[in-house]
């Protein structure tokens, strides 16, 4: 059971939507102008579909997807070792083989856990940090005028060249990874947030405070949750910078982690080792997205249906 959408006529009488359009769903049935009854407005009504035709395009582009990486797998360990130099290339089977030794002996999840937590705590650290002054900062006209250009100049800054610099300052431990990390999150979100908050509809502001809303109204009711697109944008793109963050810092100076595992596997030639390392990368930064891409959708419930598609 699902519902489709209709646009009631000027007669009363409920005429489909043209197709490819949704609308919000209405709570109740609004009168028409005339009285008559009529919703004044679209509405939903159910429509039985089948299974397939409500999950048919996903899985059609599940499917492609899974087909897509069996057939570059199948070609890539096809021509190893005859087009491809397995010393540099390596090949699927030897990358599986190795996974499984280090899933056997620990040295996988050690490693990982390391990395997990690094990415875990600079990406929420950053994301915050990030969050509340873009909030702030872009509320406030002259202050954000004042130090955009400043901002600019440090998120220019290549984060690989501040690798040394945090060794410096703290050392080759855990928070120096947290915090390169952190600070390669923390632009990304705030510049995402302050351009949501700057992009408010400046109509909706005039009107609460019409209906005599005061300024803390106006922030946590209107620009709050209008500029959550932004936020949560500035989340998705910063998630695999979070990760290259830990992992640079680890490059440079580690003992432990993903990142020390590729430096290691590398000094030995073990290129089976390197890629099942960026696999185990790639899983980390896939499941980050799906969380963010869940929070999107519990965020967002207010919006319009047209405006979520």
């Amino acid at each position: 059971m699902t519902e489709r959408t209709v646009t009631p006529s000027p007669e009363g009488k409920s005429a489909p939507a043209q197709a490819g359009t949704e609308a919000a769903p209405v709570e109740g049935t609004a009168q028409g102008p005339a009285g008559t009854g009529a919703p004044s407005g679209p509405v939903r009504i159910p429509v039985e579909r089948t299974w397939w035709q409500r999950n048919g395009r996903t899985v059609t582009v599940w499917g492609v997807r899974l087909l897509l990486v069996v057939v570059l797998l199948a070609g890539w360990e096809a021509t190893a070792g005859s087009l491809f130099d397995i010393t540099f290339t390596s090949k699927p089977s030897a990358i599986a083989q190795r996974l499984g030794e280090w899933s056997g002996d620990g040295t996988l999840w050690t490693h990982s856990w390391v990395t997990i937590q690094e990415i875990i705590y600079g990406f929420a650290l950053g994301a915050l940090a990030g969050a509340i002054a873009g909030f702030v900062l872009a509320s406030l006209q002259l202050a954000y005028r004042v130090l955009d250009p400043f901002m600019m100049a440090l998120y220019s800054i290549p984060k690989v060249a501040l690798a040394p610099l945090f060794i410096v300052w703290f050392g080759i431990g855990m928070h120096m990874k947290v915090l390169l990390a952190a600070a390669t999150v923390f632009f990304l979100v705030f510049l995402n947030t302050a351009a949501g908050v700057r992009e408010v509809d400046r109509g909706l502001i005039d009107a609460v405070r019409l209906m005599g809303g005061s300024r803390r109204d106006i922030a946590f009711k209107v620009v709050l949750p209008a500029s959550m697109t932004g936020v949560l944008t500035g989340l998705k793109v910063a998630i695999p910078y979070a990760l290259i963050g830990a992992v640079i810092g680890e490059l440079v100076a580690s003992n432990q982690g993903l990142g020390y595992l590729i430096n290691d596997a590398a000094a030995q030639f073990d290129t089976a080792g390197v890629f099942a390392t960026l696999v185990v990368l790639s899983v980390i930064a896939g499941l980050l997205n799906v969380l963010v891409g869940l929070i999107d959708r519990r965020v967002n419930r207010w919006k319009p249906v047209e405006s979520q598609a």
